[in-house]
C-alpha cells in the first residue's frame, strides 16, 4: 500500500484553477518532492492532503486513509509543518513541544528519540519564547512539534523558505534521518537545488505535474546539448543570444545564461558585433532547473 495516494484531484479558486486533475502515488519510507514555484499549487495540495482543505473532484488517501471520510484517524498519524511559522510565539520552546505532544496524548519523553538530533540543537533555548527564536531555529522547533507524537508521513510545506544555507544543510540531514525511521516525507520546494536530495521528485507548474521521476532520470532526459555562457558584458548577453536565430532556450542562470542551439558556429562572431568581450563558450551538464525551464516552456 502506498503511503498517499492521490486520483484526479482538482481545486479552483473562483475561476483559477490551482490544481488541475492530478494523479500520484508516494512509497512508504520515500522523500517525495514537489517542486515549483510560488502559485504552482504546492500549499493547495498539502492542505488538502492534511484535511484542511476539500478539493472540488478527486480522491486521495494517506496511509490507507480517505481524507475526507476518515479524516480525524488521518490527522492523528501525520505530521504537518506549514510554510508559515504557526507555533505560539509566546510559549517557550519546551512549552510548545509540551503542548503539542499533549494534543495527541503522549508525552515529549516518550517519543525524544524521533526529535533528538533536532532539539538537542534547541534545546539551550528551551526556556526561550519562540516569537524571539532565529528563523533556523523556529524551523527545528517547528519539525520537533510536527514528529512528536511519531507520525507515519510527514508534510512539509516549503520549510527552508527564508532559512540561511547552514541551515537548510542541517535540515535535509535530518530529514534523510527521518527516513531511516520509516516516516515517509513530502516535502515541497521552490529551490530546484533541493532536488537532488529527494529519492523521487515532481516538478509542478498552474497546478500540473510536469514530469515525476527520480532527479538523476529527469536530468539524463534532458535531450539537448546545454551551453554556459558568459560575456564581460552580462546584463545584455541575454537579450543578444536569445536574438541569434539558432538559439532554441536562454535563461539566465547564476554567473552565466545557458542555453540550447541547433548550432554554436558563428555565435561568438554575433556576440562580439553586439559589443561583447572575453566570451566563454562551453558544453554543461543540465541541472533540475534547466529541466524545469524547458518543460515549462
Amino acid at each position: 500500500m502506498d503511503a498517499v495516494k492521490v486520483n484526479n484531484l482538482s481545486k479552483s479558486y473562483g475561476q483559477v484553477a490551482a490544481l488541475k486533475g492530478l494523479s500520484f502515488e508516494v512509497r512508504r519510507g520515500e522523500i517525495y518532492g514537489i517542486i515549483g514555484p510560488d502559485g504552482a499549487g504546492k500549499t493547495t495540495l498539502f492542505r488538502i492532503l492534511t484535511t484542511l482543505m476539500l478539493a472540488d473532484s478527486g480522491t486521495a488517501t494517506v496511509d490507507g486513509l480517505d481524507v475526507v471520510r476518515d479524516y480525524r484517524e488521518v490527522r492523528r498519524r501525520i505530521g504537518y509543518m506549514p510554510g508559515r511559522f504557526s507555533l505560539y510565539q509566546d510559549l517557550t520552546v519546551e512549552e510548545n513541544l509540551d503542548f503539542f505532544a499533549t494534543l495527541f496524548g503522549t508525552t515529549v519523553s516518550a517519543n525524544r528519540h524521533l526529535v533528538e538530533d533536532i532539539y538537542r540543537q534547541i534545546e539551550p533555548f528551551k526556556k526561550r519564547k519562540a516569537g524571539k527564536l532565529s528563523g533556523g531555529m523556529k524551523q527545528k522547533l517547528a519539525l520537533s512539534c510536527a514528529l512528536i507524537h511519531k507520525p507515519t508521513v510527514l508534510f512539509l510545506d516549503e520549510p527552508t523558505t527564508g532559512v540561511d544555507p547552514v541551515s537548510r544543510k542541517e535540515f535535509w540531514e535530518m530529514l534523510r534521518r527521518l527516513r531511516e525511521q520509516d516516516i515517509t516525507i513530502l516535502v515541497s520546494t521552490p529551490y530546484m537545488d533541493e532536488a537532488g536530495l529527494c529519492d523521487r521528485i515532481a516538478l509542478v507548474q498552474n497546478g500540473e505535474f510536469m514530469t515525476v521521476d527520480t532527479p538523476g532520470n529527469i536530468i539524463a532526459a534532458y535531450p539537448d546539448t546545454l551551453w554556459s555562457v558568459r560575456s564581460d558584458r552580462m546584463h545584455g548577453l541575454l537579450a543578444d543570444l536569445r536574438g541569434w536565430p539558432q538559439v532554441g532556450t536562454a535563461f539566465s542562470f547564476g554567473d552565466s545564461v545557458h542555453i540550447t542551439a541547433g548550432s554554436i558556429d558563428g555565435i561568438e562572431d554575433h556576440l562580439n558585433a553586439k559589443g561583447h568581450s572575453g566570451i566563454e563558450i562551453s558544453p554543461v551538464r543540465p541541472t533540475v532547473e534547466d529541466c524545469f525551464m524547458r518543460l515549462s516552456r
